[in-house]
């Protein structure tokens, strides 16, 4: 580890442990507020955009366009943000919906599910870190990292589309 990333260290480990905490205390909050839109088809969507984004962003930094690839990248950390702040948003105002298939269905339901969920938690210091390794200029332990959160990260943004679309018929 250099020292021009060394300062980032507390703020990741805090921001690691804090998110996924925040996010189950305020799953468990419920506020008596109508929303004016349906949010689950936006926030799979953001999060479809989000996979998307992530293979241009690898497309672009193999074919050396290294301002794409970091334009790209800080867009996919925003769209996660966003796509974050939305699904605490209906959570916040909303039930959550019972997953109504039957059969094998039903497990690899539950199995894509239960692996983004806990991905999602898993990801979160990788992203980080990868993120300060490019911002610090330290690009040899940043591609050696990346080659971790990419796969990671892009499973996240994928099952996040696909748990919508799989319970997406049992909404109310």
């Amino acid at each position: 580890m250099n020292n021009s990333d060394k300062k980032y260290n507390k703020p990741i480990i805090a921001l690691s442990i804090a998110i996924p905490l925040i996010v189950a205390i305020l799953f468990g909050v419920k506020i008596d507020y109508k929303l004016p839109v349906f949010l689950p088809p936006i926030y799979a969507t953001i999060n479809a955009a989000t996979a998307l984004i992530l293979i241009i962003a690898v497309w672009a930094i193999k074919n050396k366009k290294r301002k794409l690839h970091e334009n790209l990248m800080k867009v996919a950390i925003l769209f996660s943000a966003i796509f974050l702040t939305l699904y605490i948003a209906y959570h916040m105002t909303s039930n959550s919906t019972p997953y109504g298939g039957e059969g094998l269905i039903k497990y690899f339901y539950f199995f894509i599910l239960i692996s983004h969920i806990l991905l999602s938690i898993i990801v979160i210091p990788f992203v980080l870190i990868t993120f300060v390794r490019a911002i610090t200029n330290d690009l040899e332990r940043h591609k050696k990292i990346a080659r971790i959160t990419f796969p990671l990260w892009l499973f996240v943004a994928i099952s996040g589309a696909v748990v919508y679309l799989m319970i997406s018929p049992y909404y109310k």
